[in-house]
C-alpha cells in the first residue's frame, strides 16, 4: 500500500545486465524481444530495483514517438500498489523526448492492451486515434506540468 512518501526517480536506458532481473513473471512481458528498440527503466535514485519499463520507437517522418510497451512491476499494479505515478513518470519522460525531437509538432502514441485504454484516456488525457491512443502538444505540456518535478 502506497504511503504517500515521495522518492526521487531516474529513468535510464536498460543495460544488457538488467535483463537478468526483468522476468515475465514480474513485468508481464518478454522484454528481451524489445532490445532492438529504445528501452528505459525507472528506478528510485540510489536503488537498483526496476519499478517500471518502457520501450519506444521514434518515427521522425510522423513527428512521433511510439510507445511499444510500457509496464510497471507486479507489486506496483492495482489498488494495493507499493509506489504511485510510475506510469505517469514514464509517459512524461517519453513526452519530453518527443518535445525535444519534434518541438511544437510532437506526438506520443501507444496501442493499449485491453481495458487499460480508458485509464490512459481518463488519467493522462490521451486521445483516441483509430486503434491507438495519442497525445499532442497540449496534452504533452499538461503531462509534463503534472509529473515533472525537477
Amino acid at each position: 500500500m502506497s504511503t504517500g512518501q515521495v522518492f526521487r526517480v531516474e529513468i535510464l536506458p536498460v543495460e544488457k545486465s538488467d535483463y537478468k532481473q526483468i522476468t515475465k513473471k514480474r513485468y508481464f512481458f518478454d522484454w528481451k524481444v524489445e532490445n532492438e528498440y529504445e528501452v528505459y527503466k525507472l528506478q528510485i535514485v540510489g536503488r537498483d530495483d526496476i519499478l517500471g519499463l518502457v520501450s519506444v520507437q521514434r518515427i521522425p517522418e510522423e513527428l512521433r514517438v511510439h510507445i511499444r510497451l510500457l509496464t510497471v512491476s507486479k507489486e506496483n499494479r492495482g489498488s494495493e500498489k507499493k509506489y504511485e505515478n510510475i506510469t505517469g513518470n514514464l509517459l512524461t519522460f517519453i513526452a519530453q523526448i518527443a518535445l525535444k525531437e519534434y518541438k511544437g509538432f510532437a506526438c506520443v502514441s501507444l496501442k493499449p492492451k485491453g481495458v487499460i485504454a480508458q485509464h490512459y484516456i481518463d488519467k493522462y488525457d490521451m486521445n483516441i486515434t483509430g486503434a491507438s491512443l495519442s497525445m499532442e502538444i497540449s496534452e504533452i505540456l499538461n503531462l509534463i506540468k503534472t509529473y515533472d518535478n525537477e
